[in-house]
């Protein structure tokens, strides 16, 4: 017989906030609740899926990967190694496009992922219309579950950036590149997500390509916001500016870090 806080106990050479969490999502109670089931036994089918799981973790497989799942913008998503896990930074994003789209405006989100993005805008802002794509076939399906599981109305296309797209324009692009440099030593610790939806020669590879033709899937007066990394805000305003944007400047995620560049298509 093997009790909740026996297995607590045994794996604590696991992280205790992970491992409280993992218990609980298997159990399928809220963490609090855990304090008033220590003494409840688990089956064996519980005890199966919290080994396979907790030695999951001890090979350096992210929590979110483990469980299948990332909240973002207060939204439960699903993950897989196929997808970069959402994190909490890229929410500035959602809130730039959400309190700058006009009225019923077109937005395109480049390179979806798990569609957290243009779910997340399309749940805030019902009223905008949303087009998302992704080149990885993979990547489109899981954005797809989560636009059914969260019954938004996010339309999905399998396009490498602009490459699908011709003749179509948009009032807001949003997008969250690759941005990490192929020789940075902090890869290492992303080994389990995706390198596609990292990795970008020297950084700002993606970032060039979507800058050179995002201005032809504008609207006049259209935004542009690309987040990029912690300190490449100068270099991002740099091609921005020389591709003929203007209003270019960098908004400041929570941590204080400029993390998301905008400009606008404005045509003399």
């Amino acid at each position: 017989m093997t009790l909740v806080g026996t297995w607590l106990s045994a794996a604590k050479d696991l992280d205790k906030l992970e491992r409280e969490l993992l218990i609980a999502h298997i159990l399928g109670i809220t963490r609090t609740q855990l304090l008033i089931r220590e003494d409840q036994e688990l089956t064996e089918t519980q005890i199966r899926s919290l080994e396979t799981s907790a030695a999951l973790l001890r090979r350096g497989m992210p929590f979110a990967y483990v469980i299948g799942s990332q909240e973002f913008w207060s939204m439960e998503f699903k993950v897989t190694p196929d997808v970069l896990i959402p994190r909490p930074e890229t929410e500035l994003l959602v809130e730039l496009a959400c309190a700058q789209a006009p009225t019923d405006a077109d937005v395109l989100d480049l390179g979806t992922g798990s569609g957290a993005i243009a779910i997340s805008i399309a749940d805030e802002r019902p009223d905008l219309n949303l087009t998302a794509t992704d080149k990885s076939k993979a990547a489109l399906a899981i954005a797809e579950f989560n636009n059914i599981r969260h019954n938004t109305k996010v339309r999905f296309l399998h396009s490498d950036w602009f490459s699908d797209l011709k003749g179509t324009t948009y009032d807001i692009i949003v997008c969250n590149p690759p941005y990490i440099a192929d020789r940075d030593p902090h890869l290492s610790e992303l080994a389990w997500e995706p390198t596609a939806a990292l990795v970008s020669g020297d950084g700002l590879d993606d970032i060039r390509k979507i800058v050179a033709q995002a201005r032809k899937h504008l609207l006049p007066q259209g935004k542009v916001f690309i987040e990029h990394g912690y300190d490449q805000a100068k270099q991002v305003q740099f091609l921005l500016q020389t591709a003929g944007f203007q209003s270019v400047q960098s908004h400041a995620d929570l941590a204080g870090i400029l993390r998301v560049t905008s400009a606008q298509r404005i045509d003399s």
